[in-house]
């Protein structure tokens, strides 16, 4: 009866559709265990027949915020250099300067061709200068400075444009401690031929030094070495109002033409420079030495602006050649600035036996400055300043090297505003060649005043 009871109950599984397969024996015992008769008498526990085990599904992840997925991390960044014309900036600043104030002694007669030419009769406001400055860093080894002037002077045309400097510096070092200066720059001979019109007190730039360079500048190739420190103390310097000079190394050495700027070159023997500066601390004050000369010849080329005019030069290449010392006392508050040089170069006689006859002739001269920077006063920053001149040579690059004596006394304040605006009143007592023939020796005083705008 247990064997057919059993038989049942398999037949009843498959009619209703069960797999005997999937589902265990023992479950289709509990299923068929109603259909027995109730007053059946209990059977032997059957044996327990093994199931067959389903197969169990991998249990599902729960679904991960996308905040707490870890970001893939960033491909490396590839540096891209600047374009060029992203690196450079610009700045510069303007002059613009009135002479006729009233004086003690007017001399009309009394001009400066180099210096001032806004001196002399028939001159009422002038710009002196109007420069712009394009530098920058267009590669880790190379730099470029390009300074055009709007208000130079050609003829009786005056705002001119002109080059002024045009060069590249390019350092053989990361730090930028040994350079190459290649292209028109200033010729590093003196401190104040060095010094910027932008930061230096005294209206025009004395005679002495000035004469050996036209526009302090010439086309050629410059060395320069300074230590990193002292690279930032010459820009320091300047910064702070300190009237430095700038950087043109701690040694400077260079070739270049020797006709001056903007000239060419009228020999096969180039010039040849050399210049050595330290700004140190003495106490709390900053003090700078240097000394510097130059050698090479000098070809003029001389021509008459009338038949009276007419010089003569004994040959070409005349030596053109000078040694300098300076010495700058920074304005903390009190400051003081020298400078003497002596040499030769080409100039016009002025004894009986010498005619109008140029020929390389012995210079000298130089000039001291006194000055006091008073900052805070009224919230602007004063410096009045004492400079004389002595000066006797020629200017190789005037027609026919006139030979000058100059003696000048300038008393002046600069009033520094703010950074973009500056006034400068100066008063000028003046004993000097005309620098027009027939060179007559000329006295005068002069009032003047420039503002000064920079941007």
């Amino acid at each position: 009866m247990t064997v057919t009871h059993r038989y049942r109950t398999v037949l009843q599984a498959l009619l209703s559709g069960t797999s005997l397969l999937l589902a265990p024996v023992v479950h289709a015992q509990s299923e068929a265990a109603p259909a027995a008769p109730v007053s059946e008498p209990a059977q032997e526990t059957p044996p327990t027949a093994e199931p067959v085990i389903e197969p169990t599904a991998e249990p599902t992840k729960a679904p991960v915020p996308p905040a707490a997925v870890p970001a893939a991390p960033p491909p490396p960044e590839v540096k891209k250099d600047k374009p060029w014309y992203e690196r450079i900036s610009l700045r510069g600043y303007t002059q613009v300067r009135y002479n006729r104030l009233p004086s003690f002694r007017v001399n009309d007669a009394l001009i400066n061709d180099q210096g001032d030419r806004f001196l002399g009769k028939d001159n009422g406001f002038g710009i002196r200068r109007a420069r712009l400055i394009f530098f920058g860093d267009v590669h880790e080894h190379v730099s470029i400075y390009l300074q055009p002037d709007f208000a130079s002077v050609i003829g009786d045309q005056y705002h001119v444009a002109i080059m002024r400097d045009w060069y590249a510096d390019i350092a053989v070092d990361s730090k930028k401690e040994f350079r190459f200066r290649v292209g028109q720059s200033k010729v590093p001979f003196g401190f104040e031929n060095l010094q910027s019109s932008q930061n230096r007190l005294a209206l025009d730039r004395n005679d002495a030094v000035n004469s050996a360079l036209k526009d302090e500048r010439d086309l050629g190739v410059f060395f320069y070495w300074a230590p990193a420190e002292i690279r930032a103390r010459f820009k320091y310097l300047v910064d702070s109002g300190l009237k430095g000079s700038g950087d043109y190394g701690v040694v400077g050495l260079g070739v270049y033409n020797g006709q001056t700027a903007n000239r060419a070159e009228r020999n096969n023997t180039p010039h040849a420079v050399a210049r050595v500066t330290y700004p140190f601390l003495f106490g709390k004050q900053f003090v700078e030495m240097g000394v510097g000369g130059y050698y090479g010849r000098f070809n003029l080329s001389a021509s008459p602006r009338d038949d009276a005019a007419y010089a003569l030069a004994r040959g070409g290449d005349m030596v053109d050649a000078r040694a300098i010392v300076s010495l700058m006392v920074y304005p903390q508050p009190l400051g003081f600035m020298a400078e003497y040089n002596v040499g030769r170069g080409p100039s016009l006689g002025t004894g009986p036996d010498e005619g109008l006859l140029i020929d390389s002739r012995g210079l000298h001269g130089g000039y001291a400055q006194l000055m006091y920077k008073l900052d805070g006063v009224l919230g602007v920053s004063l410096i009045p300043y004492l400079r004389g001149t002595l000066y006797q040579g020629g200017k190789k690059f005037e027609t026919n090297a006139p030979r000058y004596d100059v003696r000048e006394l300038e008393l002046g304040v600069e009033w520094q505003i703010f950074k973009a605006l500056e006034l400068t009143g100066a008063y000028l007592i003046a004993d000097r060649n005309s620098s027009r023939h027939p060179y007559t020796q000329q006295q005068g005083h002069v009032t003047r005043v420039q503002l000064q705008f920079n941007y």
